[in-house]
């Protein structure tokens, strides 16, 4: 599975799991932008899987934005960071 998406309270959530190629871009695009079509959300928030996305990544991100301006919905957009390394204890 590419991506999941949950509708809650009026908020469409859609994350990737992993970052995309181009084979996989059109899928994905579509699939989000029939979702955005069906549940007509007050709020999209896009999750990416990585704080560096891959091109196509970007692209269907800059695909959902379009479509977002068009229906006048706001779109929030986030990445999965890394854990911070826990720090290390002083030396005695």
């Amino acid at each position: 599975m590419l991506f999941s998406h949950e509708f809650e309270d009026g908020v469409l959530h859609l994350s990737l799991h992993r970052d995309l190629d181009v084979t996989s871009r059109a899928a994905v695009a579509a699939h989000a932008e029939m979702l955005l079509s069906a549940h007509r959300p007050r709020l999209v928030r896009f999750q990416l899987p990585t704080a560096d996305p891959s091109p196509a990544s970007l692209s269907v991100l800059a695909r959902l934005r379009h479509l977002c301006e068009a229906l006048g919905t706001p779109m929030a957009v986030c990445a999965r960071t890394a854990p911070s390394p826990s720090p290390r204890p002083a030396a005695a």
